[in-house]
């Protein structure tokens, strides 16, 4: 090769050298995050034709899903090719336009439910914001952390954070969605944990929000109320707000150690447990595939939120760790509390379980936490030519 043409491959910014980057940075990334991603996609678009496959339509939420899967893995492409550092510079936008949207969602939202959280997009459907708007939290509470990196003495130290998820957490509170309010605060101290709050402070924190419960309980709505109350005693309203509670454990209990095998769950088919494709698909999953198909589920979880901790742990710099800390803690409280409350050790909060609950907002949220998670993990050491 001429000297020549040795130059103009290895010049910064050529062509070449773009190609040869990509090459380096593609086998960065990781292959056990990536594996395990789909196969929690494929188990949940498996969930969801069980759960719905009586229907009038018996393809009609697959079909939807699986264009849902297809969007978010095509736009998780192009998250993964731009620099996760690009985020951080936009981060400033990025909160305003979160507010922005969530407080349209207010004005113009679409109410289902007695809940006002869903923007009609016509044709195209609907999509729900406060979804997205997790993803928009983390990226911008990491920014916000990186630029402001303690030590943290005090209460005091931590306010100006508290005060960055306050306003969108109250946003969500008034669709309402408190169980989307309540994935925030899990985002928002998992991140203070990660970025290196006292233990003290999170528990003074932690305190604080127990002494308000009293007046955010005169602000839930009625059937919130129930919720809660029939959470401590669902024979307090069997055939009401302690119904999918009830329902649900009998389909967990049901599937025993092999369940009754796969698209012959009774619960399901007859749909005794409401919202089955949705909030409750767990309850599916522990009556068809049993104790055993609930722990291959869990355990591909574990897995995920594993290399989510890893790349924590590797990122490059703060505000790739706070990132990566914060999607760990927004999907841990996810199936934590949505797992919970199918088998009655949490209240009914209306959290989905990622990758497998029917939504399409939620599962291309998911699908971007993780392309973030990928972008970070395949930048954590400097590339070199």
């Amino acid at each position: 090769m001429s000297a020549v043409g040795t130059a103009a491959v290895t010049a910064p910014g050529s062509v070449s050298a773009r190609a040869a980057r990509t090459r380096r940075l593609a086998r960065n990334l990781d292959p056990i995050l990536i594996g395990t991603t789909a196969a929690l996609v494929a188990f949940g678009l498996l969930m969801v034709y069980s759960t719905t496959r009586s229907s009038p339509h018996p393809f009609l939420y697959t079909r939807s899903q699986l264009l849902h899967i297809v969007i978010g893995v095509g736009v998780g492409i192009v998250l993964i090719a731009v620099d996760y550092r690009t985020l951080a510079s936009a981060s400033r936008w990025l909160y305003v336009a979160n507010l922005g949207i969530l407080a349209a969602v207010l004005v113009v939202g679409r109410s289902s439910l007695g809940a006002q959280r869903w923007i009609p997009l016509g044709p195209l459907g609907q999509f729900q914001p406060s979804e997205i708007a997790k993803l928009a939290i983390v990226i911008t509470l990491a920014k916000h952390m990186a630029d402001r990196p303690g030590p943290y003495r005090s209460i005091r130290d931590l306010l100006p954070f508290l005060g960055h998820v306050a306003l969108p957490m109250f946003l969500i509170f008034r669709q309402p969605d408190l169980g989307t309010a309540l994935v925030y605060g899990a985002i928002f101290a998992g991140m203070l944990y990660a970025g290196g709050a006292r233990r003290r402070d999170l528990a003074g924190l932690s305190a604080g929000a127990c002494l308000l419960f009293p007046v955010l309980w005169h602000l839930l709505k009625e059937y919130q109320r129930r919720r809660l109350m029939v959470f401590l005693d669902p024979s307090l309203d069997p055939l009401g707000s302690g119904y999918g509670i009830i329902q649900s454990k009998i389909a967990v209990g049901s599937g025993m150690t092999w369940g009754k095998g796969l698209f012959a769950g009774t619960q399901n088919v007859l749909q005794f447990v409401p919202e089955h494709h949705t909030d409750f698909i767990f309850s599916v999953v522990g009556e068809e595939l049993g104790f055993v198909g609930a722990l291959l589920l869990l355990t591909l979880f574990l897995v995920w939120l594993w290399r989510g901790v890893r790349t924590a742990a590797v990122a490059r710099d703060r505000f790739g760790a706070l990132a990566a800390a914060g999607i760990v803690s927004m999907v841990a409280f996810h199936v934590f509390v949505n797992v919970g409350m199918t088998v009655g050790i949490m209240p009914i909060t209306g959290i989905p379980l990622p990758f497998i609950s029917y939504g399409g907002s939620a599962l291309m949220t998911m699908l971007w936490a993780t392309a973030l998670l990928l972008n970070i993990g395949m930048r954590h050491q400097k590339i070199r030519f």
